[in-house]
């Protein structure tokens, strides 16, 4: 929400809903898209992965939020899923692996936007690249 200017990334309400998503979404510094348990399905075969344009988002609300030790944090962990190319898939599976559309244009693009935003922010705080 606060990516498309929906609402402010330091408003309270906000900021109760970031942490609602990190309690039962986040895990590290990867993002799922839904929590599946045992009561529900989505009537797709397999094991859900995490959504890296998800992870990608939430560096990028946590940069926003001025949490910018945490986004740099999760931001270089994100990188380090990339394969040798730099490239990420739509999900990432338990062991990292590549699954969904690949390459993924939508992940790539919220990791070039959490880029800038977070380089910006650090730059203006005065942190080291």
């Amino acid at each position: 929400m606060p990516l498309v200017r929906f609402i402010s990334p330091r408003d309270p309400r906000w900021i109760a809903t970031l942490g609602g998503i990190e309690r039962e979404l986040v895990s590290d510094s990867l993002v799922y898209r839904y929590r599946l348990d045992d009561s529900f399905s989505d009537g797709l075969t397999g094991q859900e992965g995490t959504f890296s344009m998800c992870s990608f988002w939430y560096v990028e609300c946590l940069s926003r939020m001025g949490d910018l030790q945490k986004a740099r944090l999760y931001f270089e962990k994100m990188l380090g899923y990339a394969n040798h190319l730099g490239l990420y898939g739509e999900e990432l599976g338990p062991r990292a692996q590549h699954l969904g559309n690949f390459p993924q244009a939508f992940t790539h693009l919220a990791l070039i936007s959490a880029a800038y935003d977070l380089d910006r922010r650090l730059s203006t705080a005065g942190y080291a690249a």
